[in-house]
């Protein structure tokens, strides 16, 4: 089994486990450490590869919108020499980013988890990037801390696990604010609608029933237009999942496999 790190001009690199490589990508609300509670039980099948996105772990960003980054994630795909197309699994941002990878570079995708995601945001959606993206451009990402801990988890979720909470916050405020705002812009236009059909790629769909960052009618209408997609909506959680059951995500990426 190995067990180590190295870091792309834009991007870090964290490699665990032997098998069926599988690369995770993280929200933009969170951070790679996100899925430290999943890869431990995938890596007796597959070689997990967990990225730190641009703007992330003290990475420069990379500005432009999704497909910039995407290239970026094609390129160290590439420079990984993996044995075969990987399964890609991506959270809120991060499934967004696979999206735009198996658009622009298919060869480069296997199959996907998309946890959190869909082909656009509702109007209110789109307005809630708008706002968070103005309020952190002047007073800072410390302003809409509050506002991020309730997308990515519920109330109850967040009364009953305050440590939890603190832990994500510390991480948010950790994000570059130019890749935060580059990121913001990007999901406050996104529109797949008319690129959707181009993926032929083998996806499950996972949502929590309590995401309120990607609600379940987003996941519903993505799984509506990939026709070699299945969905599952998750009692009980919310836009982060794998932070509160990581044994049921590792469960349902397993069968990826």
């Amino acid at each position: 089994m190995t067990d180590h790190v190295f870091t792309h001009p834009r991007l870090g690199v964290h490699r665990t486990g032997t098998g069926r490589p599988i690369i995770f990508l993280h929200s933009l609300l969170a951070d790679a450490s996100s899925w430290a509670g999943v890869t431990p039980l995938l890596a007796r099948r597959a070689e997990t590869i967990v990225l730190d996105l641009p703007g992330f772990a003290d990475l420069p960003p990379i500005e432009g919108g999704l497909a910039p980054i995407a290239t970026a994630l094609a390129e160290t795909i590439a420079a990984l020499a993996l044995p075969a197309a990987p399964l890609i699994v991506g959270n809120g941002f991060g499934s967004f980013l696979a999206l735009r990878l198996a658009l622009d570079h298919p060869a480069r995708v296997g199959a996907m988890v998309l946890i959190g995601a869909g082909l656009r945001f509702s109007d209110p959606g789109r307005a809630a990037f708008r706002t968070m993206r103005e309020v952190a451009a002047a007073k800072g990402l410390q302003a809409i801390a509050d506002t991020a801990m309730a997308r990515l988890f519920g109330a109850a979720f967040r009364a009953d696990h305050p440590d939890l909470i603190e832990q994500r916050r510390s991480a948010f405020l950790h994000t570059n604010p130019a890749q935060f705002a580059a990121a913001c812009a990007a999901l406050e236009t996104l529109d797949l609608t008319g690129d959707i059909a181009r993926i032929t790629a083998r996806t499950r769909i996972l949502v929590g029933a309590e995401d309120q960052a990607t609600p379940p009618a987003m996941a519903e209408a993505l799984a509506d237009a990939l026709p070699a997609a299945t969905l599952d909506i998750l009692p009980g959680l919310a836009h982060v999942p794998q932070l509160q059951d990581p044994t049921l995500i590792a469960s349902l990426i397993e069968r990826m496999i």
